[in-house]
């Protein structure tokens, strides 16, 4: 059902949270009386009752909270079982609001309603995310996908990240010191997305830049039916990624021209144009006459230099092999503190030896099976095993650089792509480090 209303002030966002916190704590002690008395008690049940309620709580309020959810819910390692699959509904939907909010958007930004711009405009909303809807529209026989922001996201994303970040550290089990650089980044990117003005300019200078890519096509976006807060591209009608993924009738020839136009398209925003879409999420993608459409570049990163050079230095394979060298890498990128044990370093530095090794298979094999289940089963042990590594736990603060949040993300999720898709994709290493490696 349409929401008539929504919290749009930060007093009334704050209210809501502050409801969804209470619930939380009301069902630990719950839990935690019940075991004191002796009673049998279900950890499960407990995990299931506190996702329904922190998702309801930010499924209704969107904005940063909704988008949290879906970043967090790309990770199956990073949440228990229950809130990633209660978080996982925020990659395609949400409670979409209602027409008459809509139109008061329409005149705060336009001085217009809907109507008054387009020929038709549906009423009910396509789709619903994290931070605005999508609704169809038409002028002629031209169709159009209209993103309208919701109301009061942008002005309370500060506060809406302060007040759950004792409930995401709660849920993680991490400590607020090896997190916070990490949420300032998260902060920095939220707000980017809600200004649809900048979203509009990236959307179409990455279109132009990336647009001789083999089987990779794009939208065509409309500066003057955009504004801040409301953005107008084309209706593409084609198949969401994963839908086609999971098609039994999908062959394996269209299974990796599709998952090589998705890696042709990271591999040269990456390394070529040094700036990406960091939003790899199968709702972000469409199939359509054998052709991957990207529809969505509200979530980019610009890779800095120096960053770059770092940290995609562990592909080349001499880094890898040689203990010395690869310490030295990684203490160049701030994972080691002067204050580590040569025991903690040790360990340290056999976990990330291991993880190295593993993510930057696929550049090293030249063509890469991602149907090997073998390999994404591996990345998620891997994930589980460094949320359990007592080493990793009790360092003292954050480790590597935070614009390693988006980079990493956007592989992960680009892998998690692939291997769903089960395809074969012709790799290489970037051509600096082909001549560093020979």
């Amino acid at each position: 059902m349409d929401q008539e209303s929504m919290p749009s002030t930060k007093f009334s966002r704050i209210v809501a949270l502050t409801g969804a916190s209470a619930q939380v704590s009301m069902n630990y002690l719950k839990h935690y009386g019940k075991r004191a008395l002796g009673g049998k008690v279900d950890s499960e049940r407990l995990h299931e009752r506190n996702a329904s309620a922190i998702y309801k709580t930010f499924s209704e309020i969107k904005g940063g909270p909704l988008k949290l959810a879906q970043m967090l819910s790309i990770d199956k390692n990073l949440l228990p079982p229950a809130y990633a699959k209660e978080f996982a509904q925020a990659q395609y939907s949400a409670p979409p609001l209602s027409y008459p909010l809509v139109v008061r958007t329409f005149h705060r930004e336009f001085g217009k309603s809907p109507t008054e711009l387009f020929d038709t405009f549906t009423q009910n909303a396509a789709h619903g995310a994290s931070i605005g809807q999508v609704h169809r529209a038409t002028i002629g026989d031209r169709a159009f996908a209209v993103k309208v922001q919701y109301p009061g996201v942008a002005k309370s994303l500060q506060s809406d990240l302060n007040f759950i970040k004792p409930i995401a550290l709660q849920i993680l089990g991490l400590k607020e010191s090896q997190i916070a650089p990490y949420i300032a980044e998260v902060e920095k990117r939220l707000l980017e997305e809600t200004d649809y003005t900048m979203e509009l300019m990236r959307s179409i200078d990455l279109s132009r830049r990336s647009g001789h890519l083999p089987n990779i096509r794009f939208p065509i976006y409309y500066p003057d039916l955009s504004s801040p807060r409301i953005l107008t591209l084309d209706w593409i009608d084609g198949v969401p990624l994963d839908q086609f993924a999971d098609s039994p009738s999908t062959s394996q020839a269209e299974r990796d021209r599709i998952g090589q136009a998705l890696w042709d398209f990271y591999d040269y925003q990456i390394h070529t144009l040094n700036v990406f879409h960091a939003d790899p999420h199968p709702g972000n993608f469409l199939i359509k006459d054998g052709q991957l459409w990207v529809i969505d570049f509200g979530c980019t990163k610009q890779i800095d230099p120096d960053y770059y050079r770092k940290h995609f230095r562990f592909l080349d394979n001499e880094v890898l092999s040689n203990r010395v060298l690869l310490e030295e890498c990684l203490a160049e990128i701030g994972v080691f503190y002067e204050s580590d044990s040569n025991e903690l370093r040790k360990n340290i530095l056999e976990i990330c030896a291991v993880s190295i090794e593993l993510l930057g298979r696929p550049f090293r094999n030249g063509c890469f099976n991602f149907g090997d289940e073998s390999f994404i089963q591996g990345m998620y042990k891997l994930g589980e095993d460094n949320l359990q590594s007592r080493d990793l736990r009790t360092m003292k603060g954050a480790s590597g650089d935070v614009d390693g949040v988006y980079t990493n993300r956007a592989y992960f999720g680009l892998y998690s792509l692939l291997a769903r898709l089960r395809c074969r994709v012709e790799t290489r290493l970037p051509e600096w480090l082909q001549t560093v490696s020979a």
